[in-house]
């Protein structure tokens, strides 16, 4: 596993334990971009919670799962997106309309392609989840 990409390496973490049924899955090393994506997460409940935990080794995220992400992944390449073109993205990465959220980095900080289409931004993506 590379450790080059520590959001793709939360993502797959994050699938990888849902799908074997544990409460719990731990991500290191943690990174601000991972913490600010699993804020957004759990503000749309697919998280029940997550916490960093500083062991002076790049630091660990400790978070846990409520069962309710079907898929999830890092958008990779990173593309950028003007606020028009969300709906095309949305159809390329989720399963259905309004089922599931795109994680966008956008000037005022990482939120879901929804936040961001009501505050007319675009930005850059990085990861799905439903």
């Amino acid at each position: 596993m590379s450790l080059s990409d520590t959001l793709s390496n939360t993502m797959i973490a994050l699938k990888n334990a849902e799908s074997a049924g544990y409460e719990v899955c731990e991500v290191r090393p943690a990174s601000k971009l991972v913490g600010n994506v699993l804020r957004v997460l759990k503000e749309h409940g697919y998280i029940k919670e997550f916490e960093y935990i500083d062991d002076t080794k790049g630091g660990a995220f400790r978070i846990t799962l409520m069962k309710r992400i079907n898929d999830c992944g890092a958008i990779r390449p990173r593309m950028s997106v003007k606020h028009t073109e969300y709906e095309k993205f949305e159809s390329r990465f989720l399963p259905g309309k309004d089922f599931g959220i795109l994680v966008v980095s956008t000037v005022e900080g990482v939120m879901s392609q929804k936040e961001a289409i009501e505050k007319g931004l675009g930005g850059v993506l990085l990861a799905y989840i439903y």
